[in-house]
């Protein structure tokens, strides 16, 4: 049902984003799908053979013999898996960051921001490598938190379809996705994390829920998305995007990602900026 659910979305996504384009694509839309699918596919395999089982594993001791955050203290089911999910969101906020702050994780994650367009896409398109390092992360996960199998599943619906989501190309009207945002993680707001200017690629990390960057004051969404180039600026060049190269990316030795062939860095200009960090720009 959760796989039914998400190819559900994601072929929803896909046609709209096409329909209603946010951003303008600078790629062969086919080549990338291409380069995007076979990425997609190994972290697949990945999840499939280390991860599903790691995690089930865990889910299943739970189930057996409750342990947990959620566990101290007696509150009713309902509480629980409400309490489970947003630590299960903060747990991947924390996630996310140490992906753009550790060196060994970064290496692994900078493929999915090596993509030099944004849409539904993107949304899968993560090194296999660093979706075997998440296994550690989804075990601890669990185990902390201890959370019931059903939470889990509830949780897992709603940020595999979140994260196709905000990583879709979908062009929301501006009033609605500012309202929207107030609750979810939205195509603007996860645009600009995907930008070549180093300190937008550091900000906007939540997943699903946009309060963790509001907590932790790493949101910035003053940014319009036509002033947002996708991607990273040392891993632009046409060559960065070919699939043996984005296999070995993380294995190579590592170029300055902030710094283009030309030597420069890209910067933002304070003009191209909305008046308000926290307010969504169109």
């Amino acid at each position: 049902m959760t796989a039914a659910v998400i190819v559900a979305i994601f072929v929803a996504m896909f046609v709209l984003e096409r329909i209603f384009p946010l951003r303008h694509s600078t790629r062969v839309t086919i080549a990338r799908l291409i380069v995007n699918g076979v990425v997609t596919a190994l972290a697949f395999a990945t999840a499939a053979l280390l991860v599903r089982p790691a995690v089930d594993t865990f889910l299943a001791r739970n189930a057996e013999q409750p342990f947990g955050l959620i566990h101290i203290f007696d509150m009713p089911a309902w509480l629980k898996a409400i309490i489970a999910f947003l630590l299960m969101d903060l747990a991947f906020y924390y996630w996310h960051l140490l992906n753009h702050k550790v060196p060994l994780l970064w290496r692994f994650h900078n493929v999915h921001h090596t993509d030099p367009d944004l849409d539904v896409s993107t949304g899968f398109r993560f090194h296999f490598g660093e979706v075997a390092l998440s296994a550690v992360f989804r075990v601890v996960q669990v185990v902390v938190i201890g959370m019931s199998i059903w939470t889990f599943a509830i949780y897992e619906i709603v940020f595999q379809a979140n994260t196709l989501f905000h990583h879709s190309n979908m062009r929301l009207p501006i009033g609605f996705e500012r309202v929207l945002n107030r609750l979810l993680v939205t195509p603007r707001m996860h645009g600009i994390h995907h930008s070549q200017v180093r300190n937008e690629t550091n900000s906007n990390y939540s997943v699903v829920l946009p309060w963790w960057d509001w907590l932790h004051r790493t949101v910035r969404l003053n940014i319009p998305q036509s002033q947002v180039n996708v991607g990273i600026a040392g891993y632009a060049r046409p060559e960065d995007n070919r699939i043996w190269h984005l296999i070995t990316l993380p294995f190579r030795r590592q170029r300055d990602y902030w710094r283009g062939a030309d030597g420069t860095e890209p910067k933002r200009d304070a003009s191209t900026e909305g008046p308000k960090r926290s307010r969504l720009e169109s």
